[in-house]
């Protein structure tokens, strides 16, 4: 079968969400080493990324309805404008400041990724295995280039630069989604409440689908608590500076690549479930190698290998998450479900960063750090031993058919 990148569609797709990510790894990695540089504090870094984080929770509803009765291509273009607009007074530099434009920049990216997620199975009908390994390659670029400059942008010229470089990336998003997409629209439209509620009742009724959002809870506490720790963990054992924490973020992208590569080629009839669960064992188990072996050497170029290693699991979990939801989901759901599935994320998150940020005092760094790998190798077992197999046992009657009485759009129907 031909690549995805070859629907058109697809690949301006690809494209905006490769400048998007770009821009989002930019500060991704400067606003924690920027907000540690003014505080000195683990646990006020962790409470302003968490805060950064809550409003997805919040609109969690809007986005949900957003994404499946919006033009997304549209919709796609209106958040990446939000975004470089609510950015600009970073360019003041003040702590009050990154807060609001943290809250800010949290609720427009929670409208932004279901969206984006949701318009895969209509524009690669029945390939969203090899498209979500395409997208994967493109967010391992963003990763790196972002990444790279967000940590390069902020040693050398401070934090106003970053800013700019990150709207610039933000432009040219919009810029290739400036081409229509042929999206057919749903002909029944459901009340944005009762939407809502229909989103929440789909997960409800799907064993496999409450499953996946467990598994995303655990690995999201793990993400969190990295956030914070991460940067005490280059400051610290390894002794780097900004330069360096942007290159080990950045260079886990290189083997993120050749796995979504081989998602998006050799392996694009890979099973979900399997990509899921043992992605996440496999990423907890790489995580494990990488906390503890300061033990027998602190050698920078050691843990640029390491993180690359590491960056092959991320896609390849990730990759799986995607296809499992957009297979299991019913028809003209994907986006509110992914939407529930990314404010369960977020909010976990919250308690990984405040958890972190509370505890790597009287705990210590190190434990803290074995406790987020343990978490992703737990969420990989459970999905080892219970999603594979329901994934793959034929149920006569699914549990994620949407009843009689919804006002869900039909699969003809589906944007």
């Amino acid at each position: 079968m031909p690549s995805p990148l070859r629907n058109p569609a697809f690949a301006r797709l690809w494209a905006a969400g490769v400048c998007a990510e770009t821009a989002e790894w930019m500060l991704q990695v400067a606003l924690p080493l920027h907000i540690f540089a003014l505080t000195g504090s683990p646990a006020a870094t962790a409470a302003t990324m968490a805060a950064g984080v809550l409003p997805a929770v919040l609109l969690s509803p809007v986005a949900r309805v957003l994404a499946d009765r919006r033009n997304r291509r549209a919709l796609l273009a209106a958040v990446c404008a939000g975004q470089a607009v609510v950015a600009v007074p970073l360019l003041s530099s003040s702590l009050p400041v990154i807060y609001l434009v943290m809250a800010l920049q949290s609720g427009l990216a929670a409208v932004f990724e279901p969206a984006r997620s949701a318009l895969v199975p209509v524009l690669v009908p029945g390939r969203t295995t090899a498209a979500n390994g395409a997208l994967g390659v493109g967010t391992c670029v963003a990763r790196l280039a972002g990444s790279a400059l967000g940590g390069v942008l902020l040693g050398l010229a401070g934090l106003g630069a970053v800013v700019v470089a990150y709207a610039a990336a933000l432009v040219a998003a919009i810029g290739f989604l400036a081409t229509r997409f042929a999206e057919p629209r749903p002909v029944h439209r459901a009340p944005a409440v009762r939407a809502w509620l229909d989103g929440l009742a789909d997960i409800r009724r799907d064993h496999r689908l409450r499953l996946v959002i467990f598994m995303t809870a655990l690995m999201s506490v793990g993400q969190g608590m990295f956030v914070v720790l991460f940067v005490l963990f280059v400051s610290g054992p390894l002794g780097q500076g900004e330069a360096e924490t942007g290159l080990l973020r950045g260079v886990q992208a290189i083997g993120g690549l050749a796995a979504g590569l081989a998602l998006a080629t050799i392996a694009r009839n890979a099973a979900p479930a399997r990509l899921l669960a043992w992605g996440a064992v496999a990423f907890g188990l790489t995580a494990a190698v990488i906390w503890n072996a300061t033990a027998l050497t602190s050698a920078f170029g050691v843990y640029i290998g390491l993180f690359i290693a590491v960056g092959v699991p991320v896609v390849v979990l990730n990759a799986g998450l995607l296809s499992v939801v957009q297979t299991v989901s019913p028809p003209g759901s994907t986006g509110r479900v992914l939407s529930t599935g990314f404010a369960v994320q977020a909010l976990a998150q919250v308690a990984g960063m405040l958890g972190a940020g509370a505890l790597v005092g009287p705990l210590g760094l190190t434990p803290l750090l074995n406790f987020q790998a343990a978490l992703n190798l737990a969420a990989g077992a459970l999905g080892v031993a219970v999603l594979v197999r329901r994934m793959t046992t034929v149920d006569p009657c699914p549990t994620s058919s949407p009843p009689a009485t919804s006002t869900s759009p039909t699969t003809a129907t589906r944007r």
